[in-house]
């Protein structure tokens, strides 16, 4: 596990829960994978949202299968690139291979990445 810059505090979901045990091995995935991009981006990568309970993700209009649910997902932003450039510098680091395959959404002012393992582009 390569994550030293990112906890798992700060995938709580925003009402305050902490991540499940159970779903430990995906944040620990996940944060390593954002480990990756915030050492190719040199600058801290801030997490709007991490895990999401049921309740907070039907709240928030979150889809019902979505990865947030098994701590799959983070929608993130960085000081200094946008979310088109963010999701291209993603793209750029799945294709060497550097970051796992997943979903990556474009949203206004964040981005919505996750590692289903699959290419998943919205």
């Amino acid at each position: 596990m390569n994550h030293k810059n990112f906890s798992i505090k700060e995938l709580k979901c925003k009402d305050g829960t902490p991540v499940p045990e159970e779903f430990f091995a995906n944040a620990e995935k996940l944060m390593d994978n954002l480990q990756v991009l915030r050492d190719f981006l040199k600058e801290p990568v801030h997490i709007n949202s991490g895990y999401r309970t049921f309740a907070y993700n039907k709240r928030v209009g979150g889809k019902k299968a979505s990865k947030h649910l098994i701590a799959q997902a983070a929608d993130i932003t960085t000081k200094s690139k946008s979310p088109a450039q963010l999701a291209g510098i993603i793209e750029k680091l799945i294709k060497e291979k550097k970051m796992c395959e997943g979903g990556i959404g474009l949203y206004p002012g964040f981005i919505h990445y996750d590692i289903r393992g699959v290419k998943a582009r919205w």
